[in-house]
């Protein structure tokens, strides 16, 4: 069997949970920022966690992670 490649545009977008999910960062902040409220750009700060449907296929494109 050979060895698996990772999708690395995956990989660049999306980081391993300890509990097996995956984490990713929230769209809609690259700009056009001053139309957006202040509250709706500092909630789209942090990191969010990837939907449980998109799961299996997130990790079926980083076999390694």
């Amino acid at each position: 069997m050979p060895k698996l490649k990772t999708n690395r545009g995956a990989a660049k977008r999306f980081k391993r949970t300890a509990s097996g999910g995956f984490k990713c960062n929230h769209s809609h902040r690259r700009h056009i920022l001053t139309k957006k409220s202040t509250k709706r750009k500092r909630q789209l700060r942090g990191p969010a966690a990837l939907h449980p449907s998109d799961v299996r296929s997130a990790a079926r494109l980083l076999p390694y992670s």
